[in-house]
C-alpha cells in the first residue's frame, strides 16, 4: 500500500521520450558529446570517459535527436538500466535512451528510480542474444511518485551517497595506480630497495617450481561434496582476493580419492587458466581446486608471495597468450615456460613486503567502497518506496 500522495506511475506518462539516431556518424567533429554505453560511468554526463563530439550537421545527417540539459539517459542495450543525467546538450548511440521529465517529475528522482528497475528491464527486454529494450519497453518502465517536494529531498539524500562513492573510488583508483606503478619498478628491477644490488637472473617457471592443475568430482556423486576440505573454484578466487581459506564448496575424502584433484599444502599459489584468466590467489590452507586452476608450488629459489604479485603484474600481458576458443585458456605448458627475471631471495621477500604494504592501504578502501554501496541500495529500496519517510521543511 502506497503512502498518502503517492502513486504508481511509468516512465511513459511523466517523460517525454527522445530515441537515438538510426545511423553511427560519419565523423567526429564538432562540441556535441555524443554518448555511448561505457560513457556511462557516474551519475553525470559527459563523463570523464567521454570520447567523441559531433557537430548538428552530422547529428542530422545520422537521425539523431539532441538530448537537452537534465534529461535521464539510459542504457537499453546490453547492460540494461544504466542511468546519467545530461548536464549539457548530448545525442545517443543506438543503444540509449532518454527521458525529459515533466513539471511534476524531478530528474534526480527519476534516475534513482530507474536504478531500481533493471529487474523489470530484464524481465520485458527482448529475448535474444544481447537483451534489447524497445521504446515501448523504455516507457513502461514502472515509477512509485511521491509529491515533488518530497522527490527532491529523496534525491538530495541519494546524491550524498553518491559523492561518498565518488570520493572512494577516487581514492581506491589512486591506491590501485600508485600500487600498479610501484610494481612496475620493483618488479623488473628499474628501482631497487635500499640495501640490495647485483644482478638478476633469468628463469622459466618450470625451473622454480612443481605445477599441476586440479579436478572436479562427478557432480551427482553427492557423497563426494560437503566434507571438510575446501574446494577452489574461480569464483571463490575472484570473491576473497589474495588469501583463501574458505571456499562454497568442499570435498570428501571421497571425492578427493575419485577424481583429478589434488590437495595443496598452505602457501601454494593458485593460477586461473580459464574464463578469469590470470587470476591470482594464495592457499592459505591446505586446500583442493578445479581443473580451471594451476597449483604452483615454489622451491627454495622463489618466495611464494613475490610469484604472487609476479603474476598479477602480468596479468593484462597474459591475457593476449591465451589460446583463442570459446574464450581465451592457457594451459599448464604455457605457464610453465613463463620467464622471470629473478633477484635473491632476500630481495623478493623485501619486494613482497612493501607491495603487501601497499595492498593494506588498498583492502580498507574496497571495504569502504563496498559498504557504502550497500548502504545506498538498502536506502534506495526504503526511500524510493515510501516504506521510510522524509521530513520536507
Amino acid at each position: 500500500m502506497l503512502p498518502d500522495g503517492w502513486r504508481l506511475t511509468n516512465t511513459g506518462q511523466e517523460c517525454y521520450s527522445i530515441v537515438p539516431g538510426r545511423n553511427k556518424p560519419k565523423e567526429f567533429l564538432g562540441s556535441i558529446p555524443w554518448i555511448t554505453t561505457p560513457e556511462i560511468s557516474g551519475r553525470y554526463l559527459p563523463s570523464h570517459l567521454q570520447k567523441n563530439y559531433i557537430s548538428r550537421h552530422t547529428i542530422k545527417e545520422a537521425g539523431a535527436k539532441i538530448v537537452p540539459e537534465g534529461g535521464v539517459v539510459m542504457s537499453a542495450v546490453g547492460d540494461l538500466g544504466l542511468v546519467a543525467i545530461a548536464t549539457e546538450e548530448v545525442t545517443l548511440n543506438q543503444q540509449l535512451h532518454a527521458f525529459i521529465c515533466k513539471k511534476d517529475i524531478d530528474n534526480e528522482f527519476l534516475a534513482y528510480s530507474i536504478e531500481t528497475q533493471k529487474p523489470f528491464m530484464e524481465r520485458v527486454a527482448s529475448k535474444t542474444t544481447i537483451p534489447y529494450l524497445n521504446k515501448a519497453n523504455c516507457e513502461s518502465i514502472p515509477i512509485i511518485l511521491p509529491p515533488l517536494p518530497e522527490q527532491k529531498k529523496i534525491a538530495a539524500i541519494l546524491s550524498t551517497w553518491d559523492r561518498a562513492i565518488e570520493g572512494t573510488e577516487k581514492l581506491l583508483a589512486n591506491s590501485q595506480q600508485q600500487k600498479k606503478a610501484l610494481m612496475q619498478q620493483l618488479l623488473t628491477g628499474k628501482k631497487r630497495l635500499p640495501g640490495f644490488s647485483g644482478e638478476w637472473k633469468s628463469h622459466t617457471l618450470s625451473e622454480l617450481a612443481v605445477m599441476s592443475s586440479g579436478g572436479t568430482p562427478l557432480s551427482t556423486q553427492k557423497a563426494y561434496f560437503g566434507g571438510n576440505i575446501p574446494w577452489v573454484s574461480i569464483a571463490d578466487m575472484t570473491r576473497c582476493g589474495k588469501y583463501i581459506s574458505q571456499t562454497e564448496k568442499t570435498l570428501t575424502e571421497s571425492g578427493l580419492d575419485n577424481s583429478s584433484a589434488k590437495l595443496y599444502p598452505k602457501n601454494t599459489v593458485l593460477y586461473a587458466m580459464y574464463a578469469s584468466i590470470g587470476e591470482c590467489s594464495i592457499a592459505s590452507t591446505e586446500l583442493s581446486c578445479s581443473q580451471a586452476i594451476l597449483g604452483i608450488r615454489t622451491n627454495s629459489k622463489l618466495y611464494f608471495e613475490y610469484l604472487y604479485f609476479y603474476l598479477s603484474f602480468l596479468k593484462e600481458k597474459i591475457k593476449l597468450l591465451g589460446q583463442t576458443g570459446t574464450q581465451s585458456n592457457l594451459n599448464a605448458k604455457m605457464v610453465k615456460a613463463f620467464g622471470i627475471n629473478l633477484p635473491p631471495l632476500p630481495e623478493q621477500k623485501a619486494i613482497a613486503a612493501v607491495l603487501t604494504t601497499a595492498d593494506e592501504e588498498i583492502t580498507p578502501l574496497e571495504s569502504d567502497l563496498s559498504r557504502l554501496r550497500q548502504e545506498k541500495k538498502a536506502l534506495m529500496q526504503q526511500l524510493l518506496t515510501g516504506k521510510r519517510r522524509v521530513t520536507v521543511d
